[in-house]
């Protein structure tokens, strides 16, 4: 492709997993933000939690000037906090709604035009009882977001079998997922993620077409699989080209090829499409960033 990718794309970066001393809401938030900020690769941005009032002043005020687009990922929320919002017990799940209500209200204080959560894990026999009891989460958070302004809720198609164990999951079941959800509520949509595909078993175009109506927010990585003593194995997002690792150049142009074709890089409606990376053991997170873009750069150029 011979036009800039950002024609097509709002080219982000998450933050907290990208400097993942972040992640809960703490440590060097500032700073690591400003780096984004006074990127100009970059079009946008994937927050999360701060929880000292005034750090999250600070990086407001950093935002509001920086013309970068703002996203709020409310998985940390949920991962770091062992909280599950299809929890069976009923009391349990309150709680990790409201937990993500709280995200709501702070990522429309930071600015943000839309937030990022997951489902939680499940038992095979007990399936269909977890998937009622995310729908039912999920109509309550979307309501709550629509009546704060009609803030954009996406959930992140994770794994349900390596990792993260999400009920959300395979493909069949996103889309019926999908489907219920956005009959009722026009604020809602999927998540995809490269780095999950191969966890998923599946194809960029196995996962991404039959969803295609329902994406409405991309992500970018690697994962690895081989072998489970590695730092890097399940979903971790490590660098592109990690040895032994899933995603490389060819893998992110085949994915670049079906977002492509399905619309969802498009001139006319720029939507999020950001790296999600992380340093592995004492890797540099800048030298890691440096790595996404290059490979950005590369795949984009051969689409």
């Amino acid at each position: 492709m011979n036009e800039s990718i950002h024609k097509y794309a709002k080219i982000g970066l998450i933050h907290f997993m990208a400097y993942p001393s972040t992640i809960k809401g703490e440590g060097p938030i500032e700073a690591t933000i400003r780096k984004i900020a006074v990127d100009d690769y970059f079009d946008a941005i994937e927050i999360t939690w701060i929880k000292n009032t005034e750090v999250r002043k600070k990086v407001k005020t950093m935002l509001d000037s920086s013309h970068l687009s703002i996203a709020y990922g409310a998985q940390p929320r949920l991962l770091t906090t062992g909280q599950n919002i299809n929890d069976l017990d009923e009391s349990k799940r309150i709680v990790a709604v409201n937990n993500i209500k709280e995200g709501i209200d702070e990522a429309i204080e930071m600015g943000a035009v839309g937030l990022g959560f997951l489902s939680g894990k499940y038992t095979e026999e007990r399936k269909e009882e977890a998937y009622l009891a995310l729908v039912k989460s999920t109509k309550d958070i979307c309501a709550y977001a629509k009546s704060k302004g009609g803030l954009k809720i996406a959930h992140e198609v994770f794994d349900y079998d390596i990792d993260k164990c999400s009920l959300i999951g395979p493909v069949d079941i996103a889309k019926r997922y999908a489907e219920e959800i956005c009959a009722g509520f026009d604020n809602f949509g999927l998540m995809v993620d490269l780095s999950h595909l191969p966890i998923l078993h599946e194809s960029s175009r196995v996962s991404l077409i039959p969803v295609k109506d329902f994406i409405i927010h991309a992500h970018m990585g690697n994962c690895y699989m081989r072998d489970k003593n590695n730092p890097a194995y399940g979903d971790v997002h490590p660098r592109f080209g990690y040895p032994g690792g899933e995603n490389d150049v060819e893998e992110l142009v085949e994915y670049l090829k079906v977002l492509l074709e399905i619309g969802y890089l498009n001139p006319e409606k720029r939507r999020f499409l950001s790296f999600e990376v992380k340093p592995v053991g004492d890797e540099d997170s800048d030298i890691v960033i440096a790595n996404a873009k290059r490979v950005l750069n590369l795949a984009w150029a051969k689409v």
